[in-house]
């Protein structure tokens, strides 16, 4: 039973309300509805739900409660009851992801009962193109092969470890963050320059949607980096996303990384909103 009569766990008969929701904002909201699309509402995930702000019987925002918790048009009212409803429950998920002030207000009201993070990413800008990049594409950035798997998963591994400051493999020796790894090598949404054995520059298509694809784990080799791969290498798959999965293409970028986003800016990439992590 539910703590407050303002949330309910969604299903199948809540598609057509979730889908109006998130088709308001496609690149904002890629990851939930790329996550819906393949798993339908009900079985959001292994252990996942989606809950629901319902006003006079209307649903007004949901909040995609998983390994990620992520608010979706959530405004303070909505963010409340989600709150309750989270504090309620216990934490269940790794990270909260969504708009700044969204996560921010959730993140205060359940602070007390949840404790502190282990990082906080205040500041990510979103980021997105819909045309062809500014600057030539590394000829050599191709899909990654069945066969290159081993190859390829140690440097997702390092990409994650960097970026996230725990390595993926930590829980189950791997075995759950390699699965993944193969599903977007066998999907053909993992892209990488792979030379004498040593993955030279490599990024993956994440969530994807009719109207979005959304690229993650950009990563160049440390002893090539300042040498242009990442610019080139993104220009690639930004053309093979395009041309293959989805019209528009986004991802976004923590603030302090200046490298990243003066790569992603050559590239031909536009700020278009913001959003904030919460990491555990």
């Amino acid at each position: 039973m539910l703590r407050t009569s303002a949330v309910r766990i969604l299903g199948e008969r809540d598609r057509e309300a979730v889908r109006e929701l998130l088709d308001a904002d496609p690149v904002g909201n890629v990851f939930v509805a790329s996550r819906l699309m393949t798993t339908g509402i009900s079985g959001g995930g292994v252990g996942a739900e989606v809950w629901g702000h319902m006003e006079r019987g209307r649903l007004t925002a949901l909040c995609y409660s998983g390994a990620n918790l992520v608010p979706v048009n959530a405004g303070p009212t909505a963010v409340r009851s989600f709150a309750d409803h989270a504090r309620w429950r216990g934490r269940r998920c790794s990270s909260i992801v969504g708009p700044v002030e969204a996560v921010n207000d959730f993140w205060q009201q359940v602070t007390p009962a949840w404790g502190p993070a282990r990082a906080i990413r205040a500041s990510q800008p979103v980021l997105e193109i819909d045309g062809p990049p500014s600057v030539e594409p590394d000829p050599l950035v191709r899909r990654v092969r069945i066969s290159e798997i081993n190859t390829l998963v140690p440097a997702c591994v390092a990409m994650f470890t960097e970026e996230v400051g725990v390595p993926p493999d930590s829980g189950d020796g791997g075995a759950l963050y390699r699965a993944r790894v193969e599903e977007l090598v066998r999907t053909g949404r993992a892209f990488a320059r792979i030379e004498n054995g040593r993955v030279v520059f490599k990024a993956e298509i994440g969530a994807v949607t009719q109207h979005v694809c959304q690229i993650q784990g950009v990563w160049v080799h440390p002893e090539l980096r300042g040498q242009g791969h990442s610019t080139a290498g993104m220009a690639a798959v930004v053309n093979y996303a395009l041309a293959e999965i989805a019209p528009r293409v986004t991802l976004y970028v923590n603030d302090f990384n200046t490298p990243a986003r003066a790569a992603y800016q050559r590239v031909g990439f536009r700020q278009v909103g913001e959003v904030m992590s919460v990491l555990f």
